[in-house]
């Protein structure tokens, strides 16, 4: 089935700009001139991914993340000209799953979307177990959803990935560049906050009785500890 994109930003030249190299690549596009247009936009139509600017009128960027994220778990890459690193953190705390500064290459946009696409819809390969357990948590590879006794933890699309590679091993010590790269599908080219702030958002979710957790370790990486 062809991909749908979802355009938002309120400069009509960078959402063209993105449109035509989107196109380029098979996908359909969808444009949204703000965050309330987007919103509207996203009850209607089947979204399977979302480039969104941060400063918009209306409806800012943030705000249509958490909009988006209260109904769905569909990757999403912020294109934005802030560039301070509390913003890159935010808009990943949010629910992000990637962040591409202005001025932007529109080819480097094109191949992060079609990364998020893969790791989003190609969960799992034939041969991967569909039902991954560490303690009390399950999870369901082919429904990619995590739960914890009867209830279900929502997670975007990056988290998935990242809790699942900890799933895989438990116990196992795991680098920021293997994190990074499991997580995103692609070549680790960030600095360390990326994956600091999605592990720390990943913890803020598991259950809080520390039965299963993400542990640090000093000078390696994180591991999944379950206690026995």
């Amino acid at each position: 089935m062809n991909k749908t994109i979802l355009i938002v930003d309120d400069e009509k030249e960078i959402r063209e700009l993105l449109r035509l190299y989107i196109e380029k690549d098979g996908y359909s596009v969808i444009q949204a001139e703000n965050g309330l247009e987007a919103l509207k936009q996203a009850a209607f139509a089947r979204i399977d991914l979302a480039v969104i600017d941060i400063m918009m009128p209306e409806l800012d960027g943030y705000q249509l993340i958490k909009g988006l994220r209260e109904r769905s778990n569909l990757p999403i890459i912020i294109v934005s000209a802030k560039t301070e690193n509390h913003e890159k953190i935010l808009g990943l705390d949010l629910g992000a799953d990637d962040y591409v500064t202005k001025p932007f290459d529109p080819l480097e946009v094109t191949a992060r979307i079609k990364a998020q696409l893969r790791r989003y819809d190609g969960g799992a390969a034939d041969s991967e177990a569909a039902l991954l357990t560490a303690g009390e948590l399950c999870m369901d590879v082919s429904a990619c959803t995590l739960s914890f006794g009867s209830g279900t933890i929502p997670l975007t699309a990056t988290e998935f990935n990242m809790m699942k590679l900890f799933m895989q091993s438990p116990g196992r010590v795991y680098t920021k560049q293997q994190i990074y790269e499991a997580a995103w599908q692609e070549a680790a080219i960030v600095d360390d906050n990326t994956v600091m702030v999605a592990i720390s958002k990943l913890r803020g979710k598991l259950p809080g009785d520390g039965a299963v957790s993400i542990g640090t370790v000093r000078g390696l990486g994180y591991r999944l500890e379950v206690r026995i």
